[in-house]
């Protein structure tokens, strides 16, 4: 009986304690670098976000998935990129740099949201969506240019699910807009 008793008691510490030292394994060894330096390293300087433009906010965290709202390409100068793809307004190049830089955009609210960029589990989905025009088609190598930053920042972790479609107009005449989900650790 006091066996019994004893191995009742000491079960759920045990797994009490594995799942403490599971949690703990899972936020500090998910990368075998500094995501923020290798941010650094890429020559990308993270900023403060800008503010929303209406009424709304920049990401919601639910439980370990934090939804991030549609960015745009935010120039790190300030401003913003214009222009409607498949017209003489932006070129391919040009509105994949965009792409880019709107996952940086991204990035800088990410990190606003969560404060160590060393907790990102996994970037889950993504969409992208360009602004072009009808007979336009290239979208996922547009998209790619964000895609391509995220596994250059997170590694295989940045590999995600995608959607990249085509849209008749975007906010102000981005190029691009981009909203994505992230699961995250503790």
């Amino acid at each position: 009986m006091l066996k019994n008793l004893i191995l009742l008691t000491l079960i759920p510490l045990f797994i009490m304690t594995c799942a403490k030292t599971d949690n703990q394994t899972n936020s500090d060894n998910l990368y075998d670098y500094d995501v923020e330096k290798r941010i650094a390293e890429l020559g990308i300087e993270l900023s403060p976000p800008t503010p929303p433009v209406a009424n709304y906010v920049k990401a919601v965290r639910t439980g370990n998935l934090i939804f991030l709202s549609g960015h745009g390409p935010d120039k790190p100068e300030g401003g913003l990129v214009f222009g409607r793809v498949g017209t003489d307004q932006i070129t391919v190049e040009e509105a994949k740099e965009a792409a880019r830089l709107t996952g940086i955009s991204l990035i800088n609210s990410l990190k606003a949201e969560i404060g160590d960029l060393n907790k990102v589990k996994r970037i889950v989905k993504v969409l992208g969506m360009v602004n072009a025009e009808p007979t336009f088609g290239d979208h996922p190598q547009i998209i790619n240019g964000f895609s391509d930053l995220m596994v250059e920042v997170f590694g295989d972790r940045g590999r995600h699910a995608r959607s990249a479609i085509g849209m008749g107009s975007l906010p102000s005449n981005i190029p691009v807009e981009i909203e994505m989900i992230v699961e995250v650790v503790e």
